[in-house]
């Protein structure tokens, strides 16, 4: 090869191998900027399930979350000792919850956050009821007290972002007290946000296109379905409820949402099953979504909190 010719392409050469440095690197710094959340309801531990009882059924729960990868994971229906022993099986994560009603044994809408990605900022519980702040309330229709658990994170990394999370259960009777705790949502969110995104997991006992997803999803109240995002064409079997049988049903009734600017990437339902058997009697839903673009002064006012 002439002298001319190798010294052109050795600087090509050069040329592609820095490109390729490059993109390596914003590959790496979009996977930083995304954020893997799960909302499963794990079916409370007292239930007479038989064989799909918990002490049968945790190591596969267990297994469901690490497989998912979750940095911010609701879980619905928690009891306290249910608690306990996903904290041992997934140590790698930190807890938040409280009973929703008088019992210290009361089911929880627990929230774990990844330790190595999130810093739990500030943390608390509000009742779905016409007194929120009031313990163990409830109103409406509603047959039990229900609650909304939240934290503010900031990132542990450079960046330093931060984001409101929320974990949720709606009345599985209360007609009336789904639709006025979907409106309690909204406003609470906004309150708590006070500007930073959001994201809201939560069974919430109904489908799309029920009042209180509509609520939730209007453009007034600027919260998106991150599944429907994902899959703009909504099928016949996304049902998440299936009471251990594993059979789909139309009904998606586990939801992942977040507030507008979020960039939703994926959105799936989890259909693992072990021998036949399933986690729970829902099934775990997922959502990888890509930070928002954030102002500089926000960050700064963030990290001031």
């Amino acid at each position: 090869m002439a002298k001319g010719s190798f010294r052109r392409y050795s600087v090509r050469l050069g040329l592609l191998l820095a490109v390729l440095l490059l993109q390596g690197r914003g590959l790496s710094a979009a996977a930083g900027d995304l954020v893997k959340v799960m909302s499963f309801n794990i079916r409370y531990g007292t239930a007479r399930d038989g064989a799909n009882s918990w002490p049968n059924r945790r190591s596969h729960v267990a297994e469901v979350i690490r497989s998912g990868g979750a940095d911010l994971l609701g879980i619905q229906e928690t009891l306290p000792f249910q608690a306990e022993q996903l904290q041992e099986a997934l140590p790698g994560y930190d807890y938040v919850g409280w009973s929703r009603d008088a019992s210290a044994d009361g089911e929880q809408c627990g929230i774990f956050v990844r330790r190595e990605r999130f810093e739990i900022i500030e943390s608390g519980q509000f009742w779905l009821s016409e007194s929120p702040d009031e313990k163990y309330s409830k109103s409406w229709d509603s047959s039990l007290p229900r609650v909304a658990t939240w934290v503010r994170l900031r990132e542990r990394s450079e960046a330093g972002r931060s984001l409101l999370f929320i974990n949720t259960h709606f009345d599985h009777r209360g007609v009336r007290a789904r639709q006025e705790s979907a409106v309690l949502l909204v406003r609470r969110s906004a309150q708590l946000a006070a500007g930073l995104p959001v994201l809201i997991t939560g069974d919430f006992n109904c489908g799309e296109g029920s009042e209180p997803w509509t609520t939730l999803t209007t453009a007034t109240a600027g919260l998106e379905d991150t599944f429907r995002i994902a899959h703009p064409q909504r099928g016949e079997a996304e049902g998440t409820f299936h009471g251990f049988s594993g059979t789909v049903s139309p009904e998606r009734i586990d939801w992942i949402l977040c507030s507008t600017g979020w960039k939703v990437e994926s959105a799936a339902i989890d259909r693992s099953e072990f021998g036949g058997r399933f986690p729970s009697d829902h099934f775990a839903v997922t959502a990888t979504v890509g930070w928002p673009q954030q102002p500089a002064q926000n960050s700064a006012e963030t990290k001031a909190r």
